[in-house]
């Protein structure tokens, strides 16, 4: 299964916003639903998120590390009380990833406008 595309958009008249959301930022749809868990469970640890998700933490773990990578998540650092520490996660706020979201697409839609306007059939 390849990840979903920006491209994978055209055509799509109603897409769902965990649709939307695979395909501008390019992660995969269950990736999409750990972001939209963690809106409903912000804070939570890998293991609390694999238990809404009913998902194994590893698989979790490894869609964590990708939306941190493009920045749908942050990251802290809670201290245990009997020592060590767990890493919490929160999504960023809708409105954010909302604003990021219409930024790709408006990035994406100019670069389809210069390849229109670029295209000079005498120079194929």
């Amino acid at each position: 299964m390849s990840d979903p595309e920006i491209e994978d958009l055209v055509g799509d008249t109603s897409p769902s916003f965990e649709h939307v959301l695979s395909c501008v930022f390019g992660v995969r749809d269950h990736e999409s639903r750990a972001y939209l868990a963690l809106l409903e469970y912000p804070g939570s640890t890998v293991s609390e998120l694999a238990d809404a998700l009913d998902r194994d933490r590893s698989n979790v773990n490894r869609s964590l590390s990708t939306l941190r990578e493009k920045g749908l998540v942050e990251r802290r650092r809670r201290l245990l009380d009997s020592g060590g520490y767990v890493y919490q996660y929160t999504a960023i706020p809708v409105p954010e990833a909302k604003r990021r979201l219409h930024d790709a697409l408006d990035e994406w839609v100019a670069d389809v406008h210069d390849a229109i306007d670029a295209f000079d059939p005498d120079e194929r």
